[in-house]
């Protein structure tokens, strides 16, 4: 009998997990989106879009729709939708994992001034340069309002929630980015200091290779932690054998 999958997607690893998934015959698979991003890459197998109602909501939505497994692909700074899945599986019995790609690491050359919050970031920023290119997402952009003193360029896949700092510029980009696409940005609008969440992956990465060869400092703020006793992998590969073991 076919298993049915719900992946808690969003990321490039939930769209590769469905598409592996879709392919098999023994597998019923569907991805669900938050909805925030109004052009989402196709995906392989069902998908729905919104959000389930919380914990208590999800649970009812594996219980009605006969789910055998959920694996929790979101963006690794998706700390609500990461513990509502981790209470919906322990409510519903459904067993679950967490698919997080690594985080980055720091190399030889590098500048990074690892924070714990974006408010922490903001703090920081003031010591560290005056022309910053933060890009954290469109959300939590009220952290940086205040820094009157600031020139920002805000890169966002779309457009930024108010309050945004004072002075700046936004750009709508979808990565991946090149080593060379970001060095022209930086030495465009002469930055001296960049802002990123610790998101992990190729598609990104580029501006911290570009950070190292000019010598900018980067403030990177670190992942929220897991919810106590989940079961997380690294790749889409791990998702797949703990699948055909579960």
């Amino acid at each position: 009998m076919s298993r049915h999958v719900l992946i808690l997607g969003g990321t490039t690893e939930a769209r590769e997990l469905a598409a592996a998934l879709a392919a098999r015959a023994d597998a019923r698979v569907t991805t669900s989106l938050a909805g925030r991003v109004s052009r989402p890459g196709a995906v392989e197998g069902d998908l729905r879009i919104g959000g389930f109602g919380g914990a208590e909501g999800l649970a009812g939505w594996l219980r009605v729709h006969d789910v055998s497994a959920v694996v929790d692909a979101t963006h690794p700074f998706a700390e609500a939708i990461t513990a509502n899945a981790a209470r919906a599986a322990a409510l519903t019995g459904v067993p679950a994992v967490v698919l997080r790609r690594p985080g980055w690491r720091p190399g030889p050359g590098d500048d990074w001034h690892p924070v714990a919050s974006l408010d922490a970031a903001a703090e920081l920023l003031p010591r560290l340069g005056r022309r910053v290119l933060l890009t954290t997402g469109r959300l939590g952009l009220a952290a940086f309002a205040h820094l009157a003193e600031l020139c920002f360029v805000v890169r966002s896949v779309e457009p930024p929630e108010p309050p945004m700092p004072p002075a700046s510029e936004l750009v709508l980009a979808r990565g991946p980015f090149t080593v060379a696409e970001e060095s022209a940005l930086l030495r465009e609008h002469r930055i001296d200091v960049i802002v990123t969440k610790d998101s992990g992956g190729e598609a990104t990465a580029a501006k911290l290779t570009a950070a190292r060869e000019l010598g900018v400092p980067v403030v990177v703020v670190r992942r929220p932690p897991l919810p106590s006793g989940v079961t997380a992998v690294a790749d889409v590969p791990g998702a797949l054998a703990w699948l055909g073991s579960g």
